[in-house]
C-alpha cells in the first residue's frame, strides 16, 4: 500500500488508477477506500476508461450478474450496476467490477 503522504499528493482520479491497476474493485468498494460518493466513482471512471484507452491500456469491465437467475449482462456498455435482470425481473444483481490491464510486453 501507498503511504498516506504519497496518495494525498495524487487526484482522486489517480487515485482510482493506482487501485484498479492493482487489482478488480467494484465501485461500492473504490467509494469506500478513498471514502467518495458512489455517484462519484462513476463519473471519474467514464473519465478513466478514455484515459486508458489514450495510454493503449485496457479498461477491463467484469458483467454484473443475477443472483436469482444467473443471467450475465455482456452486452451492457454502462457503467452502473443494473437494477432488474431482464429475465427474471429479479433485483439481486451482482456489482461490476473493473480493473485496468497493461497491454502485453512487447505488443
Amino acid at each position: 500500500m501507498e503511504p498516506a503522504d504519497e496518495r494525498a499528493r495524487q487526484t482522486t482520479r489517480q487515485q482510482l488508477m493506482n487501485l484498479l491497476l492493482r487489482r478488480e474493485h467494484t465501485a461500492l468498494e473504490l467509494s469506500a477506500v478513498l471514502r467518495i460518493p458512489q455517484k462519484e466513482v462513476y463519473d471519474h471512471l467514464v473519465h478513466i476508461r478514455r484515459s486508458v484507452v489514450a495510454q493503449r491500456m485496457r479498461f477491463q469491465i467484469q458483467p454484473a450478474r443475477c443472483l436469482e437467475c444467473n443471467y450475465v449482462f455482456r452486452k451492457r456498455q454502462r457503467l452502473t450496476t443494473p437494477g432488474r435482470c431482464p429475465c427474471c425481473r429479479g433485483e439481486h444483481i451482482q456489482d461490476l467490477k473493473y480493473r485496468i490491464a497493461q497491454p502485453p510486453a512487447g505488443g
